[in-house]
């Protein structure tokens, strides 16, 4: 997958990318002891006291470079699982010159449950993840309960978990969790509307660059939040 186009890809590693001495492998005591490979990512940034915002899945970064330059006060953590596409994103950020980004190459529903401690994170992106769409991989599917509960566990009261899929038959898979975790007087989550942020682009919800492949005229996609409330 050559991304870079023949260009040598610098993912920026301690400035952009996580380094091995910032992001070490899991302890041996996380067997007894769940809690032992907690981190606080915050201290990542210069900034360590500013709103703090994940995106899940960053793809080749458009998201996450746009959103990034609108919002230079807010530190922004790209967590991406795809080697290729890890190294791309960082490479923008670093040419880009964005000191409010870094970027994690890892699994993103480890690293809430391992590493996260609680109720740290202003807003979680998940912006059309992969939807497995074979049934035998469905267990592959970012959205499900473990998932769900981690999110809720590392947002702040009121901080919000915000989802966009084009794809209809994983939409509906997501429907059903929604359904158990947003429904009735008593839930972690409260479901709202999906804002579109003010920069985007007309007919365009996030902007990334799968959204403006894909979608538009060809492809309506869904959307919605879900609200850690600011009791409970």
């Amino acid at each position: 997958m050559n991304l870079g186009h023949g260009r040598e890809l610098d993912a920026g590693e301690g400035v952009i990318g996580l380094s091995k001495a910032e992001y070490p492998p899991l302890p041996d005591s996380i067997v007894s002891d769940p809690l032992a490979g907690r981190l606080d990512p915050r201290r990542w940034f210069r900034e360590s006291a500013r709103r703090f915002e994940i995106e899940i899945g960053c793809g080749k970064g458009t998201f996450m470079l746009n959103v990034a330059q609108q919002n230079p006060g807010t530190n922004f953590l790209g967590i991406e699982w795809e080697g290729a596409y890890y190294a791309y994103t960082a490479d923008r950020v670093r040419r880009a010159g964005l000191m409010n980004v870094r970027m994690l190459h890892a699994d993103a529903v480890e690293f809430l449950k391992w590493r996260c401690p609680d109720a740290i994170v202003d807003v979680i992106h998940l912006y059309y993840s992969d939807p497995w769409p074979k049934a035998k991989h469905h267990k592959n599917r970012v959205v499900q309960d473990r998932f769900l509960e981690q999110a809720h566990r590392c947002l702040v009261p009121g901080g919000e978990l915000r989802i966009v899929t084009d794809h209809d038959d994983y939409w509906a898979w997501m429907e059903k969790y929604f359904a158990r975790w947003s429904d009735g007087d008593v839930k972690p989550f409260e479901r709202c509307a999906f804002a579109v942020p003010e920069w985007v682009g007309e007919g365009q919800l996030v902007a990334t660059n799968y959204e403006r492949k894909m979608c538009g005229d060809v492809k309506t996609p869904h959307a919605t939040v879900l609200r850690k409330p600011v009791e409970g």
